[in-house]
């Protein structure tokens, strides 16, 4: 995790790391919005937060999704469309105009901390 994140993010903290399920999602609310959070202890950076509304069809899934390494990128894969976005940055691989929101996420214990701006 970068240093100068660590020191002007507003981390506040989302759910504890009892509440993640490993290479799967989970959703939690963030200001009202939900948000899916994926825990992949393989990882060097083990959890992404990413939007929980899918843009193609609106329906809250992509915390439903199936987890994947798709064109050398570590990405969800829709459930309705199965259009794949990359967990790092929420980018559609298959529609380069669709993009769901993602917030830096770190471990600080047992607590799953979301960076906001």
């Amino acid at each position: 995790m970068n240093i100068a994140l660590n020191l002007k993010c507003n981390w506040q903290p989302l759910c504890s790391t009892a509440d993640l399920v490993a290479n799967s999602g989970v959703v939690a609310l963030l200001e009202g919005q939900q948000v899916a959070l994926f825990y992949l202890p393989e990882n060097e950076q083990q959890v992404f937060a990413i939007g929980n509304c899918d843009p193609k069809s609106g329906a809250n899934v992509i915390g439903r999704g199936i987890v994947g390494h798709l064109q050398g990128e570590l990405v969800i894969a829709s459930p309705l469309y199965k259009q794949h976005y990359r967990l790092r940055d929420g980018g559609c691989l298959e529609y380069p105009e669709l993009n769901l929101p993602a917030w830096p996420v770190r471990l600080n214990g047992e607590q799953v901390e979301v960076a906001l701006s």
